[in-house]
């Protein structure tokens, strides 16, 4: 984000405010009930977004040294990640290329070779098949190049490590990032390490927990005890970036906010940004830290969370401080689960056929939208 978008983002709001107006799209919308509770339409989604997609597996700080690894299971692909001795990020599937086992089971270390618990097959972390006990008898003929680990399509990209779980498609990473990257450079997240971190299942379809951070209509009803009081009556705005989506909600400093000198104006300050990175991470930024929030769909109406605090690596040792900040989201986002997995439970009433977008509700249509053009017509 430059400086003339951050400012343009603050006036925009700040004249809302004064109109006392929300950020209206032209229409009310509307959602299929379907869209969120039938089995056909999540394994549409599967095989076509979350599977074809660039999904954001780990932060940089995650494989820190040579050697490094991960084991992710997302999108029903298990994977392990490594960083090889020249500091370069490799993706592969965590199969055995002899006779299909799990070829990794830590879920995370240091390693340059990694052997089958099978077998005793051995590969490097740059995937490349190493060894094979009794191979002269049993497999005399064995071209190794065609043994190798089969790889994922991955690139480390402003801190993070993205990797599309489906070894055939063709995804270009770059272009995928490319509508983000002014805003990418801006938050400047290379440096950062994770202080806490959470998982959690959900019962409740991706999708409505991706809209329960994306509209403020809700933040002084369903936050009133918690964050409510801090933030203004159904105040934000949001834009796309091709299918990714930056959401702003301002707090109730920015009420003040015009009567300080222009040049201090500090959006991280003013407001909450929540980045919806397509299709299933989000970046909730603040003043001094941000929160990544990544989904993995399991059903329909199941998704796995994990909730990540990140910090500037020279800040990671207030371990208190960051303690109570990442427990203060935690309590926040649980709110809006819960909500989401009683939403979830009365779709399965029949009450309801679609859901209902207001106006001020535009965000949620817009990333309906933009699920909607990723699948087959």
């Amino acid at each position: 984000m430059d400086r003339q978008t951050e400012l343009a983002l603050l006036d925009e709001l700040m004249g809302l405010s004064a109109r006392k107006s929300a950020y209206l799209d032209e229409d009310v919308t509307y959602s299929d009930v379907a869209h969120y509770t039938d089995s056909a339409h999540f394994e549409a989604e599967m095989q076509h977004v979350f599977r074809r997609y660039p999904l954001m597996v780990a932060h940089n700080s995650e494989l820190p040294d040579p050697g490094s690894f991960l084991r992710r299971d997302t999108a029903r692909q298990p994977m392990l990640i490594t960083r090889d001795s020249d500091g370069q990020v490799h993706a592969f599937i965590n199969v055995c290329r002899h006779r299909g086992a799990r070829l990794v089971d830590e879920t995370q270390g240091c390693k340059h070779v990694f052997s089958c618990p099978y077998h005793a097959w051995t590969w490097s972390n740059k995937g490349d098949l190493r060894g094979i006990p009794h191979r002269k008898q049993g497999f005399p003929d064995i071209d190794r190049s065609d043994y190798g680990l089969t790889r994922l399509t991955c690139a480390e990209r402003s801190g993070w490590i993205w990797v599309v779980p489906d070894p055939s498609a063709d995804v270009d990473i770059d272009a995928h990032l490319a509508p983000l990257d002014s805003d990418l450079r801006w938050l400047d997240m290379e440096g950062m390490v994770i202080a806490e971190q959470d998982t959690l299942v959900c019962n409740a379809n991706w999708k409505l927990l991706v809209e329960g951070g994306i509209e403020a209509y809700h933040f002084r009803v369903a936050h009133a005890n918690t964050i409510g009081p801090f933030f203004p009556d159904n105040l934000s705005s949001y834009q796309m970036f091709d299918r990714h989506m930056r959401s702003v909600l301002p707090r109730i400093s920015l009420e003040t906010l015009g009567e300080r000198d222009r040049e201090d104006w500090n959006i991280r300050n003013e407001a909450n940004i929540v980045y919806s990175l397509f299709p299933t991470s989000q970046w909730l930024v603040q003043q001094d830290h941000l929160v990544w929030i990544h989904m993995n769909p399991l059903a329909a109406d199941k998704s796995h969370l994990t909730l990540a605090t990140l910090v500037p690596a020279s800040e990671k040792g207030r371990k208190e401080h960051w303690k109570r900040n990442h427990q203060i989201t935690m309590t926040t986002l649980q709110e809006d689960f819960e909500l989401g997995e009683g939403i979830q439970a009365g779709m399965a009433t029949g009450a309801n056929t679609r859901l209902t977008f207001g106006r001020y509700e535009g965000a949620l249509n817009a990333f309906a939208k933009a699920v909607q053009s990723a699948l087959p017509a």
